[in-house]
């Protein structure tokens, strides 16, 4: 069963405030058995546009990706970053080659 990742690109306007929604997002991405593969760090954006951070997220199966997103816990988290930050978030399902 091929994985599913979150892959995002995003904005922080609030950093503190931002935490808030750090701290909300741990319990629903362990829930789900998210796994930060990239958070931040060192980037060279080659093509295209895209915001100044990315995140990419791991999970044991593209239904668990989906899950954890649409779950209420990480509904009530993503209420806590709205006007603080901005994402571009897309699902995308693994491949096994």
């Amino acid at each position: 069963m091929p994985k599913g990742y979150w892959i995002a690109h995003g904005r922080v306007d609030d950093a503190e405030r931002y935490e808030l929604y750090r701290a909300a997002n741990a319990a629903p991405l362990a829930e789900f058995g998210g796994r930060f593969l990239v958070r931040g760090g060192a980037r060279q954006l080659r093509e295209g546009d895209a915001k100044p951070r990315s995140v990419v997220i791991e999970f044991p199966s593209y239904e668990a990706a989906v899950a954890c997103y649409e779950s209420p816990a990480y509904q009530d988290a993503i209420a806590l970053r709205h006007g603080i930050s901005e994402s571009d978030l897309v699902i995308a399902e693994g491949w096994d080659g």
